[in-house]
């Protein structure tokens, strides 16, 4: 048996007549006259050979076997439709079809979380692909061209290829676990050089070799910030922390901030970084914007 091709419209018709119970009720909806619902139900049926719904008698329209089970699929082309004609309207308005955003390790989940929630609500079409990194490989991801968008921190310093736009910043402060030697008071100058340091590494080429608040010249490099925090919780050693991060360890007492001679703590500025050959698109200004909000700049 050869079907017929149904129309976008006629499924609509299907979706709008299943939903609200009645031929009545779907041509309201539709600001259709009942007689064109009917009739669209109608070349719909002949188009699958099949009967979509139960109408005998006076009762309401309720669906066949058939019709349940067609039901979800003209749901999923009516969406697909949907989303088509609204990411051709936003191309046509100028928004980006796709996004890559990479974020530096040190903000805080909770922040991109929040902000990247509010984006799939304010930029349904847009598709965002995010990554996370550490120090200088934010932004070797933009310079390369494998990323968009960065929220980078203080390294590398200016680079020729970017354009750079403050977004706040974090404090990071020295912390280890209540019963670490350093943890005590009256720490005299020089003695964190004595102890283990956790130092996050930076995997990017553009500060290779650089040090970034390092004391110690026993260190440990980690390239995951999550894993230093746990081995600073072990009592494994001491490091410097953004304070965010190790707020609810500080209070329940998980880790303590250290009073070192040194002040190896520091404010960690944050910037929204572009390439210069590049121009923000609107779904990339508005991240810029709630990333400043969120980070409080």
């Amino acid at each position: 048996m050869k079907l017929g091709e149904p129309t976008l419209d006629q499924l609509r018709i299907f979706i709008a007549v299943a939903e609200h119970g009645s031929f009545g009720g779907a041509a309201k909806a539709m600001g259709r006259a009942v007689s064109a619902v009917s009739y669209g139900i109608a070349q719909l049926e002949a188009a699958l050979a099949l009967s979509l719904f139960d109408r005998e008698g006076s009762r309401r329209p309720e669906l066949t076997a058939a019709g349940a089970g067609l039901l979800a699929e003209a749901r999923a082309i009516a969406d697909g439709a949907d989303a088509l004609l609204a990411k051709a309207r936003s191309l046509h308005a100028g928004q980006e079809p796709s996004l890559t955003l990479v974020v530096d390790v040190m903000v805080a989940g909770e922040v991109t979380a929040h902000v990247l929630g509010e984006f799939r609500r304010m930029f349904p079409t847009c598709a965002l692909t995010l990554r996370i990194e550490g120090l200088g490989a934010v932004a070797a991801c933009v310079i390369e061209g494998g990323s968009d968008l960065g929220i980078a921190g203080p390294v590398p310093g200016d680079h020729p290829a970017l354009e750079r736009q403050a977004v706040g910043e974090l404090d990071l402060i020295p912390v280890a676990a209540p019963a670490h030697p350093l943890a005590r008071a009256g720490i005299t100058a020089g003695e964190s050089r004595r102890h283990l340091q956790l130092v996050l590494t930076d995997r990017s080429p553009l500060t290779e070799g650089r040090e970034f608040s390092v004391l110690s010249p026993l260190t440990w490099r980690l390239g995951d910030l999550g894993a230093k925090h746990s081995l600073l919780r072990e009592g494994l050693g001491w490091g410097n922390m953004p304070r965010a991060m190790v707020a609810a360890d500080l209070a329940s007492g998980a880790l303590v901030e250290l009073d070192l001679p040194e002040k190896p703590g520091a404010h960690y500025g944050l910037s929204a970084i572009w390439r210069r050959d590049t121009r923000l698109g609107p779904a990339a200004s508005w991240l810029v914007d709630a990333f400043k909000e969120g980070l409080g700049g």
